[in-house]
């Protein structure tokens, strides 16, 4: 009988590539063997989806797709939106919606913006292949000029998951928050959202089996899962089955409204990076999963890390939420804020609700614990003017390479290195590409020394108002390990 040979090494190569999967190596192999056995490939297919943006006729949103310049990249791609299905919470339906994409992406390097304005504009659903796929970024940013919704709204589209921390959610009289949950796949997802205050877990089942179709996208208003109005709270998002994307728009009736992007995932230490230099009200928001958590809180300035006075410490006890006011934290100067543990190394998930203005003029945003950028990272939708750059050096000082693209209307590419001192918040003015036209993508790589985290900030003033948003950096995963196929290791087939 033949046996034909399927090499494993090849079908994990070719897999790794397509899928993003990391390379996997026995627990005892060393580090320098590891890297020995493995080469980076780009990846062939990236995904982004965005939330419907607005329910206001005001709203006007910009859509920003950007693929760094890449080596080594698998030819020629494409890149295209459809419109997610509309379904309101629990109807088990999905009405479809008849859009035509916003933007068409057609090469790295150069960034393609769209537009969409009023209520109806839908979710999106992106798949980004070949050479537009490694480090594929998506930007939503909505302006709406008065109402409830008032704002400057920003989020980076995301991949789908299966599990989502929320913290500085809210059911207070004030606030109407919606959790968007995003499904691509062709089958239906079943979500939970469980939600956690100040003493715990709020008992309901209206969050459990919560049905998104295939395709489809449903917003969930918080308010409804629960009749106990608690200005704090924590989400936790899981999916039973299934993928989706899930961010949180808040709308906050004296302080405008943003989005809330999901918080790196629980940790003993944390970086919540770009707090705004004229910050007038900062709200920090932390949930501890498992045990309790004893948090030293630290503001790390321009010049180094310093103990905001009267808020040294936070006690966040297991299963609840704690939140603390921090005032005008950074006392005019940039600044972010380091989370690291006073005993033990209970994890935890905490966000940053900021807010510029006084009075009626106040406006707001969220920072999220982020992860360190890694090797590479980009925010597209950056403006000739309003935009700032925070990057954070939380551990060893680093050097990184800040990168602005050509324009989406034409100009040249712009490169600047920065030097970030250990535990300092640098705040930059972007280098501006030349003969700049329309908008430009912001790209940060990690050069040498330890992890640096970044956050871009975009104002927009209306009327007065101090309207902005901020995006914090993740690594772009445009590339993936994969290993050597330095000997046939074969598996026979029937």
């Amino acid at each position: 009988m033949n046996r034909p040979t399927l090499s494993l090494i090849a079908v994990t190569a070719a897999l790794a590539a397509v899928t993003g999967l990391a390379m996997v190596s026995a627990p005892d192999e060393p580090g320098a063997d590891r890297e020995a056995a493995a080469t980076r490939l780009p990846v062939e297919r990236s995904s982004a989806l965005c939330p419907a943006p607005s329910n206001s006729e005001l709203a006007d949103t910009t859509y920003t797709s950007y693929t760094p310049r890449s080596t080594g990249t698998p030819g020629s791609g494409s890149a295209r939106l459809r419109p997610a299905a509309k379904e309101s919470t629990g109807s088990g339906k999905a009405e479809p919606v008849d859009a035509k994409p916003v933007l068409t992406p057609k090469k790295p390097g150069t960034p393609v913006t769209g537009e969409d304005s009023g209520a109806g504009t839908p979710a999106w659903i992106g798949a980004a292949r070949g050479d537009l796929a490694p480090g594929w970024t998506l930007q939503q940013t909505t302006t709406v000029s008065a109402g409830s919704g008032r704002g400057v709204l920003g989020v980076l589209c995301s991949g789908p998951d299966t599990d989502f921390w929320l913290p500085g959610a809210s059911t207070a009289k004030n606030r109407t928050d919606y959790v968007h949950l995003t499904n691509p796949d062709d089958s239906a997802a079943v979500v939970d959202i469980e939600l956690y205050g100040e003493d715990g877990a709020l008992e309901s089942s209206l969050g459990e089996d919560i049905q998104v179709q295939p395709r489809a996208s449903v917003p969930v208003l918080l308010s409804t899962l629960t009749d106990r109005p608690q200005p704090d709270l924590t989400a936790h998002v899981t999916v039973r089955s299934g993928r989706v994307a899930a961010a949180l728009q808040a709308t906050d009736t004296a302080r405008g409204a943003d989005w809330l992007p999901p918080a790196a995932d629980p940790a003993a230490s944390l970086v919540l990076p770009g707090i705004p230099k004229d910050v007038t009200e900062a709200r920090l928001i932390a949930f501890a999963p498992g045990d309790d958590a004893d948090l030293a809180v630290r503001l790390a300035s321009p010049t180094g890390p310093i103990t905001p006075v009267g808020n040294e410490t936070l006690h966040v006890k297991a299963g609840m939420t704690a939140a603390v006011d921090l005032g005008d934290i950074t006392k005019g100067e940039a600044g972010s804020l380091l989370l690291t543990p006073t005993r033990g190394s209970s994890p935890v998930v905490a966000a940053l609700q900021v807010v510029r203005g006084k009075g009626a003029d106040r406006e707001t945003a969220y920072i999220p614990a982020t992860p360190a950028i890694g090797d590479r990272a980009t925010v597209p939708d950056n403006r000739a003017e309003g935009t700032s750059l925070s990057l954070v050096a939380s551990g060893a000082p680093a050097k990184v390479r800040v990168t602005s693209s050509a324009g989406s209307g034409g100009g040249t590419p712009a490169t600047q290195t920065y030097t970030v001192r250990k535990g300092a918040t640098l705040l930059v003015e972007p280098p501006a590409p030349k003969g700049l036209k329309g908008s430009y993508a912001l790209t940060v790589e990690t050069l040498s020394g330890g992890p640096v985290h970044a956050a871009r900030t975009l104002e927009i003033p209306d009327d007065g108002i101090p309207m902005f948003t901020v995006q914090t950096f993740s690594d772009d995963r445009g590339t993936v390990s994969v290993p050597k196929a330095e000997e046939d290791l074969s598996v026979l087939q029937e």
